[in-house]
Order: C-alpha cells, then structure tokens, then sequence
C-alpha cells in the first residue's frame, strides 16, 4: 500500500462521542450527529480518536461505537478508526472491529505517557502492521505522546507496507514542512494548518487536514473545495475564520486555552444546537466563564445571534 491506496483528502474531522450528563455513550446523539456532519458535506470522519476520548471506551463501547457509524455511513464517506493503544495486540484489537463494521482505514499514535525511544516507536509500527489489514495513517500527536516524532523516523515508518499517511500535529512548522517534502509522494500528509500557509501547501501536494470537531460546519471542508477549484480569495476567507476559533479557543500546541479540547468542541456544539453532549471523567464540562468564551466567538463567527 501506499498514498494511492486511499482516497483521503480534505477536511476529514476527528469527532466527538457524545456522552450523557452521567457518562453513558449516547448513540441517539450520536446519530444526529453523524447526519449532521455527513450533510455538511466532510470529506470524511476519524472515530474514536483523541477528541472521541477513546482512553476512557472499553472494548463494548467501541464496538457499539463502530457499529453505529459503519450501518450510518460506511460507504458514503471515508470512516478512519481511531485505534490508539499502549500495545499493538490493542491496536490490532480494535482494528478488527473497524474492519468488521466497513472502516477504510485506521489511526494509531505511539503508545502514549511511556514517552518510547525512536527504536521501540518503529518496532511498534511494525507489530501493528503486522497483524492488521486496513491502511494506516500514523498520527505524530506531541501533547498526548510526549514524542514528536522526527522526519528520519517517519520515512522509516512509511516504509511499512500498510501505512498510507500521516497525521502530522506537531507545533513545529519548520519539522511539519521537512516531513511533508520528505514523505508527500510515498504517504499521504494531513496537519496543514488552515491558513494562507496552508493553500501553499495544498497547492504543492498536501492532502488536508484531520480536523477537530468540524464544528463550522460546511466552511471547513468548503476551504479545502475551494483550493482545488482555484478560488483561492474564498480559500483565504474560509481560513481566516478557522484561524479565528483556533486562536480563540487553543494554544500553539493545540490544547485547550480554558478546558480540554473535548470539553471545548462538546460546548460548541451544544451552543449551536447540535449534539455535542458531554465530556467523560476525569474530563469536566467547561466554566462557565469558558461556556462565554465559546459563544462569543460563535457570535463573532455569525454562527449565533447575539
């Protein structure tokens, strides 16, 4: 396999999973949603993933979770699992279960808090792609891993005979763009910011980004539609508002200003009237002073009325 295995490009998010006030996966909710973000025209959807908060779903509930995506949308859209583990026997786990409910594919960070060597992170890929049979996409995630991974390891990882992209999320723009001219014609690269840097990217091969939340709706993957057809002023002006909510509402590392990023996009939703539901502990529903900061920014974003 390689980039041209899959055809994953745009603005595909990394949603949320709706939880009720006392922390029962709420699979009504997360209908609408998915109807939702499928009208809105996504270019696909990541589940399970680190805004789906998959440290705190037991194997049940991912497989509730993955059966209730695969009978909504599978085959209308790419559905990417989100199958994050502190071992490849987990990873290859949850991996048979994006495989038996129509996933395309799946997305797996390094072993996250044992903070591993670039030997033992390869050797973990390897395992990985040893025992699974959907594409992977490699997720280079530094908040949550503490790793970031550099671009010598990377092009040994996309040597691996499954692996088809790369979520790259580092902070570092210099190592992004080093990974991205290194690797763009062997694997796909997600993680170009939304952003006049972010066209030129595109313009060069980039494949688009794995969003958050998708909470903006149809101007997310509309930034990415209007690159391709060479719009580049409705591009800019689609971008700006994105930067807008990103600089609102998280720091340069992409973590939360006021809340965890879960919690943030959970709030928006519900202020817009979507269901967005609740955060599972140790995760807490914003302040209300952060509840503000949301609202205000939708406001500012015409997406709310005053």
């Amino acid at each position: 396999m390689d980039r041209h295995s899959v055809q994953w490009r745009g603005y595909i998010p990394a949603i949320t999973t709706p939880f009720t006030a006392d922390g029962a996966l709420d699979l009504d909710a997360l209908d609408r949603l998915l109807e939702w973000l499928h009208r809105e025209g996504m270019h696909g959807i990541i589940v399970g993933g680190t805004q789906g908060e998959w440290c705190t779903i037991d194997q049940a509930e991912r497989q509730q979770l993955m059966q209730a995506v695969g009978r909504k949308l599978s085959g209308k859209l790419p559905l990417i699992a989100g199958c994050s583990g502190y071992t490849s026997r987990e990873v290859a786990a949850h991996a048979k279960l994006a495989a038996e409910n129509g996933f395309n594919g799946i997305l797996v960070t390094p072993p996250p808090y044992m903070v591993p060597t670039d030997r033992e992170i390869l050797e973990f890929y390897r395992e990985v792609n040893e025992q699974v049979s959907l594409p992977i996409c490699v997720y280079n995630w530094p908040p949550g891993t503490n790793v970031d991974m550099s671009r010598d390891l990377l092009q040994q990882i996309a040597e691996l005979s499954n692996v088809v992209a790369i979520k790259n999320s580092t902070a570092d723009l210099r190592r992004f763009v080093e990974v991205f001219f290194a690797l763009k014609d062997k694997v796909r690269v997600f993680g170009v910011p939304m952003n006049d840097l972010g066209i030129l990217l595109v313009q060069q091969g980039a494949d688009g980004t794995m969003g958050a939340g998708g909470v903006l709706g149809r101007e997310q993957p509309d930034y990415f539609n209007a690159i391709w057809d060479n719009d580049i002023p409705r591009a800019h002006r689609l971008g700006a508002r994105n930067e807008l909510l990103m600089q609102a509402w998280f720091n340069a590392d992409y973590t939360g200003r006021f809340g965890s990023a879960q919690a943030i996009f959970k709030a928006a939703l519900n202020e817009l009237g979507l269901p967005g539901g609740y955060p599972r502990r140790p995760l807490l529903p914003l302040e209300p002073e952060g509840v503000s900061v949301v609202r205000q920014t939708l406001i500012q974003l015409g997406k709310l009325d005053a």
